[in-house]
C-alpha cells in the first residue's frame, strides 16, 4: 500500500499524458464520449467504494464546470431505483477492476434502459471498458493492495478532464479558461512528489499519537466532502477502526455527541483563495474548529500551505501545496492514506490484505 501511494505522481502523470498531452486536452480521447453524451443534460454515476467517493467529487465537478444535473447512485441500488428518476440520462460507471459485480449489473441495467453509458476504470480490456459506449480507462497500472489509493486519484483526475472537456464542448468554458486549468493539473505529480516524504514522517507522528481513539468523524464541505468520505473508509478498511464522513456542517446536527477525547475529528481546510465559495466554505470551517477547540476535541486538520490560523486551532496539522478548488482533492487525499496505512501498521494489521475484504467485489 505504501509503495502504491509513493506511486501515484507517476500514476497520475500517465493518466494525464492519455488524455492531456502536453497539457493540451485531446479531443480524439474524448470522442466517443462525446458522442454517448450528446445532448444529455442529465448523468446518473453509479459506483461503489472507493470509486462512488469519486463520484461524488465528480458530480461537484460535472455540475459546476459542464452544467449538468448529476445524480451519484450507489451501485447495488441503482437497478431497483425507479426508472424515472432522471429522464433520459448518460451513465457512468466507475470502477478500479471493470468487472466489480454492483457496478457491472447496473452498466447493463442502464443498457437494457437505452441509456447511453461510459465506463471508467483501470482495464481497458475489462467487462465495463468493453461493454459501455464510451471507456476512458485510467493509467494507474496494476494495484495490489485492497485498499485503493493510485487507482482513486487517477478516477478523480480523469473525472476533472472530462468535465473540463465537456464544459468546453457546451461553450461553458473558453479555450483560454481550460488551458489553465489543465496548466494547474499538470503541476499535480511533482507537487506530490515534493512533498510524499515529508507528509510520511509527519502522519507517522500524528498516527503514534492517535493510536488510542477508539472512532474517527472525518469533517468536509463540498467537493471535500467526497474526500472526507474516502478517507473514513481508509481507516475502517485499513485499520480496523470505526469511523465516519460527514459534511462539516452537519456535525452539530447530532454527531457532536461523540466528539470526545476518544473520538478525534479530522476536518479538511483547505482553500483557494482565487475561489470566493471555497473561501466562504473555509471561513465557515474555521468557526466549526474554534467551536471544536473551545470544546475540547481533538483536531487533525489538512490545510493549505502556509495557514497559521488553522494551525493554531489544530492538535495536528498536514499541509498541502495551494492549487485551484477542484484540483485539491488529487492532494489532500494522500495524508488521509497515510493516516490509515500507519494506523494500521502500528495496530499489526496487514494492510495489504485486510480481513473480510477482496479487491475486486466480483460477486454480490
Amino acid at each position: 500500500m505504501l509503495r502504491e501511494i509513493y506511486e501515484q505522481p507517476e500514476a497520475l502523470a500517465a493518466t494525464m499524458a492519455r488524455y492531456a498531452p502536453g497539457g493540451v486536452l485531446d479531443a480524439n480521447a474524448f470522442a466517443a464520449v462525446a458522442e454517448a453524451l450528446r445532448g444529455r443534460q442529465r448523468v446518473v454515476i453509479a459506483a461503489s467504494g472507493s470509486s462512488r467517493h469519486a463520484g461524488l467529487a465528480g458530480e461537484i465537478m460535472l455540475e459546476d464546470y459542464a452544467g449538468l444535473a448529476v445524480d451519484v447512485e450507489y451501485s447495488s441500488e441503482y437497478m431497483y431505483r425507479s426508472t424515472h428518476t432522471l429522464h433520459d440520462p448518460g451513465v457512468v460507471v466507475i470502477s478500479q477492476s471493470g468487472e466489480t459485480a454492483d457496478t457491472l449489473a447496473a452498466l447493463r441495467e442502464a443498457k437494457a434502459r437505452g441509456l447511453a453509458t461510459v465506463a471508467i476504470t483501470n482495464n481497458p480490456e475489462s467487462s465495463m471498458a468493453r461493454e459501455a459506449d464510451a471507456s476512458l480507462p485510467t493509467v494507474a497500472g496494476r494495484e495490489v493492495a485492497i485498499p485503493a489509493t493510485k487507482s482513486f486519484t487517477t478516477q478523480l483526475s480523469v473525472l476533472y478532464m472530462l468535465s473540463l472537456f465537456l464544459s468546453r464542448l457546451g461553450g461553458r468554458m473558453t479555450t483560454h479558461a481550460v488551458a489553465a486549468h489543465c496548466e494547474q493539473m499538470g503541476r499535480l505529480p511533482q507537487l506530490l512528489e515534493n512533498n510524499l516524504e515529508a507528509w510520511e514522517h509527519q502522519v507517522e507522528t500524528i498516527a503514534g499519537g492517535l493510536r488510542d481513539a477508539r472512532t474517527f468523524l472525518y469533517l468536509g464541505r463540498a467537493i471535500h466532502f467526497s474526500i472526507a468520505r474516502e478517507g473514513a473508509l481508509k481507516l475502517k478498511e485499513s485499520a480496523y477502526v470505526q469511523a465516519e464522513g460527514l459534511p462539516a456542517g452537519e456535525l452539530k446536527h447530532g454527531p457532536n455527541a461523540l466528539v470526545s477525547p476518544e473520538a478525534p475529528l479530522v476536518i479538511l481546510a483547505t482553500r483557494d483563495l482565487t475561489d470566493p465559495d471555497s473561501m466562504l466554505r473555509y471561513e465557515k470551517t474555521l468557526q466549526l474548529m474554534r467551536d471544536m477547540w473551545k470544546q475540547g476535541a481533538r483536531i487533525v486538520c489538512i490545510c493549505s500551505e502556509g495557514d497559521e490560523e488553522v494551525s493554531n486551532l489544530s492538535t495536528f496539522t498536514l499541509a498541502v501545496p495551494r492549487v485551484d478548488e477542484f484540483l485539491l482533492p488529487m492532494l489532500e487525499v494522500v495524508p488521509l492514506q497515510m493516516l490509515a496505512y500507519f494506523m494500521a501498521v502500528q495496530r499489526g494489521v496487514n494492510v495489504d490484505a485486510p480481513r473480510n475484504l477482496v479487491k475486486a467485489v466480483v460477486q454480490e
